[in-house]
């Protein structure tokens, strides 16, 4: 079975060169380089953990590690295991995925009538965006049609050391990327019109969500979802908050630990988390558990426009993403599964699943930087929701 599944744009450039090692103590505690990346023709490791995967999930995982995935924790149906130097019980930064999260709790105040989904972002965050979107609707940014413009450059290697530490505010993040949209020559596409992934619509939720309830993020996510769903392990850290609990991997990027890394992408990409803690809010959000009827509707509810040509997802074809911040795929030429994929520096991460939950899928993958671990994740997850 072949699963067409694409990672963002943000997992593919976030791997690229990043290499994994483990430490059960602080981050930074490993050396860089030492035995970390595996040499061509390494042996098939042993699965770490439990024996209850499916031949088709096992066979994969048995030519790892490899000279472009360093190490993998793998949840399947409850049961994990992990290859190379880390641990099924890691924690690691789920980047993207965390747009998941925002998306969840956008919906709980659209459920209480305290944001309407259909009005225009502007009512709730007029400081945020130009006039010249008053026409985006909260709808279009949880869906990824409202056109906003594509984000201004982040931290990376090319800042020179240190760069991991980096971090920029949300609001001047998207101050930045509207003010290279005013001088840019090619207008935006119009709101509803095509489907663009942008990490600048989570980041005007997120600001949006803090505007209405007049508390944090942290604080509503933690209220709405960690606490009730009793994720133990999941996290969004304070912006001067670079570390990440133990076991974690610990990973590099050319040459250099950045284990801790600021989490700036906040809203859109910046929390911490566990394979056993993602499956258990899925499950969750799957199964209705943290929305009225209405909302759920919307969580896997797709727009019927089209895939904008130079998206990284979606394959340039029909738009894939929902309203409830989900991504759909079909496998092979089979039923569709929804999930998200999600990285940071180091960490190359997904859930997904059946709609009817009859197969699940968490993984975290520790890339070399050798090449893209795209293939990687295809197999994994194509071979983890066989029957």
């Amino acid at each position: 079975m072949r699963l067409r599944l694409a990672a963002t744009g943000l997992a593919l450039a976030a791997s690229v060169t990043a290499v994994a090692a483990v430490t059960a103590g602080s981050a930074g505690a490993a050396q860089p380089g030492a035995g970390v990346t595996p040499a061509t023709g390494t042996p098939a490791a042993t699965l770490k953990g439990s024996a209850a995967l499916n031949p088709a999930l096992q066979g994969v995982l048995s030519r790892m590690p490899d000279p472009v995935v360093a190490g993998a924790l793998v949840r399947r149906d409850g049961a994990g295991v992990a290859v190379g130097p880390v641990t099924a019980d890691a924690h690691f930064r789920i980047g993207s995925v965390t747009k998941t999260f925002t998306s969840t709790v956008v919906l709980q105040l659209v459920a209480e009538r305290r944001i309407a989904l259909d009005a225009p972002a502007r009512r709730y965050v007029p400081e945020l965006l130009p006039e010249a979107y008053d026409r985006v609707t909260v709808r279009q940014l949880l869906d990824h049609t409202s056109g906003l413009p594509m984000p201004a450059p982040t931290p990376g290697p090319k800042d020179g050391p240190g760069w991991q530490f980096t971090s920029v505010r949300p609001a001047d993040s998207l101050r930045a990327s509207f003010a290279a949209a005013a001088a840019a020559t090619q207008p935006p596409p119009a709101p509803g019109s095509e489907q663009q992934y942008n990490g600048l619509n989570s980041l005007v939720l997120g600001l949006l969500v803090e505007k209405v309830t007049g508390r944090s993020l942290a604080d509503e996510l933690e209220r709405r979802i960690i606490r009730p769903l009793h994720l133990r392990h999941t996290s969004l850290p304070a912006a001067d908050d670079l570390s990440i609990p133990s076991p974690h991997a610990t990973v590099y990027v050319a040459g250099h630990d950045v284990t801790e890394q600021s989490p700036y992408p906040w809203a859109e990409g910046g929390m911490i988390s566990t394979a056993a803690d993602l499956e258990r809010f899925f499950t969750a959000l799957f199964r209705g558990r943290l929305l009225p009827p209405a909302q759920q509707k919307l969580v896997f509810d797709v727009p019927r426009v089209r895939s904008a040509a130079g998206n990284t997802n979606c394959f340039g074809g029909p738009a894939c993403f929902s309203v409830g911040g989900l991504m759909s795929y079909r496998l092979g030429d089979q039923e569709v599964v929804w999930g998200k994929t999600g990285s940071r520096p180091g960490w190359d991460n997904g859930f997904f699943a059946t709609k009817d939950l009859r197969h699940r899928v968490t993984y975290s993958l520790n890339s070399t930087g050798a090449a893209s671990p795209l293939t990687h994740i295809q197999q994994v997850v194509g071979a983890a929701l066989v029957d």
